[in-house]
């Protein structure tokens, strides 16, 4: 037994010196004559590009609406009107950031850390403040581009995120509610998540090092410091860290900042498909004998699909190059393009495998606020099947109420909906509350607006 339990010590020991070698940093402590493995010298090159962002919103104060009433000031023998100045109120928002680019001053975050700001401050490990300039966001990835000056500023490289596997050593840095750094380590648990509806567009990291709620944009990062993700969110059923984290991967942020950064927000395409996840059933009736993939449910006429020579039952398998593992999979992809880029779109016909190139087209999208505030936060276009939506601003009133990307609108208050014409009509005419029929992987739902 003794014998065992030295053999474990030993294996322990070298397991850790190992994991120390691999990331090329140094051993600073001795315990008899035996080195132990730190992350203090990663940490000391990696920290200093991960700042505290603090966020200031105006907000007009709300007065008694009787005040502005004339009749109400004239009977109470008050001024025929309200001189007084219409007060502020200032609220501050905390959360983490880390610099990318110490040449040109940028600090990638999350959009819902600086969403609405009027004033967003960045301030670095060595006290420092500077204003930031906001250089665009993208709501649909939850990722948002600042500017600070470029004086003295230390940014962390970034990692190929395809290269991650689960059980890689991670550790999360953030720089939360003005307390200082906090770190925390783990592994990663998981790769692609999907379909969790918190953004859009979803490929996150999941990470068992503990991700608080100031620690939002911070930096994960690996062994060698360098970037592999952006914390973005947590599962916490109970309101407590459970070592459930996700972040965006760093290939996925890289794209997006390469929009905001010459345009100031990300203009997506359109391929013109509908689809739906592979099933096992599906694949049987297919004769395919991988399981992972998305069914084209619907090509849009005249699209770029079209064109391209793609239909309706082909079974996407790779867009790029890359596998796709089900429909979330081809909209992410996708939802990264810009119009004109070339997409190359693999798949499965009659047992055969394909590929078809074309260009991202551009997509006539609709803002559903523009038609009802009871549609804020859609982004709509005309489909064969009706109103397609596009995209769902996760935290706005139709993203909380269950509305999700893909989503197609048909009817309305026992109308059928043809296309967003008909659907503006509609509301129109009618008063709330609305009776939706939504058309969803083959199945309607009814969705009440009220």
């Amino acid at each position: 037994m003794m014998q065992y339990r030295s053999f474990l010590s030993v294996f322990y020991f070298l397991f850790l010196v190992f994991i120390a070698h691999s990331s090329n940093a140094a051993l600073p402590y001795s315990v008899n004559g035996q080195t132990l493995p730190s992350l203090a010298p990663m940490l000391k090159k990696a920290t200093p590009a991960v700042v505290n962002i603090s966020t200031h919103t105006f907000i007009r104060a709300q007065e008694n609406p009787l005040l502005q009433d004339p009749f109400f000031r004239y009977f109470f023998g008050l001024p025929k009107s309200n001189q007084s100045p219409t007060k502020k109120r200032k609220n501050q928002s905390l959360g983490s950031g880390v610099i990318i680019d110490a040449k040109k001053g940028y600090v990638i975050t999350n959009n819902h850390v600086i969403d609405k700001a009027d004033e967003i401050t960045v301030t670095l490990r060595d006290g420092r403040s500077f204003t930031a300039e906001l250089l665009g966001t993208d709501p649909e990835t939850d990722i948002a581009l600042l500017k600070i000056p470029n004086k003295k500023l230390t940014d962390i490289p970034l990692a190929d995120s395809s290269r991650l596997e689960v059980g890689d050593f991670v550790v999360a840095i953030g720089n939360p509610f003005g307390l200082g750094q906090t770190v925390t380590s783990g592994i990663v648990s998981a790769l692609g998540r999907t379909g969790l509806g918190i953004e859009g567009y979803e490929d996150f990291i999941q990470t068992d090092a503990s991700i608080n709620p100031g620690n939002s944009g911070g930096a994960l990062v690996n062994l060698a410091g360098e970037l592999i993700g952006i914390n973005t969110a947590i599962l916490a059923p109970n309101g407590g860290n459970v070592g459930i984290g996700f972040a965006i991967p760093s290939n996925m942020a890289d794209k997006i900042i390469h929009h905001l950064s010459r345009y100031g927000k990300v203009q997506r395409g359109n391929l013109g498909v509908s689809v739906q996840d592979l099933t096992p059933d599906l694949a049987a009736a297919f004769n395919m004998v991988g399981k992972q993939g998305a069914v084209i449910l619907k090509v849009e006429p005249n699209s770029a699909a079209d064109k391209a020579g793609l239909r309706t039952s082909d079974v996407i398998i790779a867009v790029n190059g890359e596998s796709v593992k089900n429909s979330s999979d081809v909209r992410t992809h996708i939802g990264l393009l810009r119009v004109g880029d070339k997409i190359s779109v693999t798949v499965v016909r009659k047992g055969r495998i394909r590929t078809f190139n074309t260009k991202i087209s551009q997509a006539q999208l609709v803002l559903g606020e523009s038609i009802s505030p009871y549609l804020e936060g859609l982004s709509l276009n005309d489909s064969p099947e009706g109103v397609h939506i596009s995209t769902v601003r996760q935290k706005s009133y139709t993203g909380r109420i269950g509305f999700k990307q893909g989503d197609v609108i048909i009817g309305l208050n026992r109308r059928v909906v043809r296309d967003i014409k008909e659907l503006k009509m509609i509301m129109s005419r009618y008063r709330p509350p609305y009776a939706l029929r939504v058309s969803r992987n083959n199945e309607v739902l009814s969705v009440w607006l009220k």
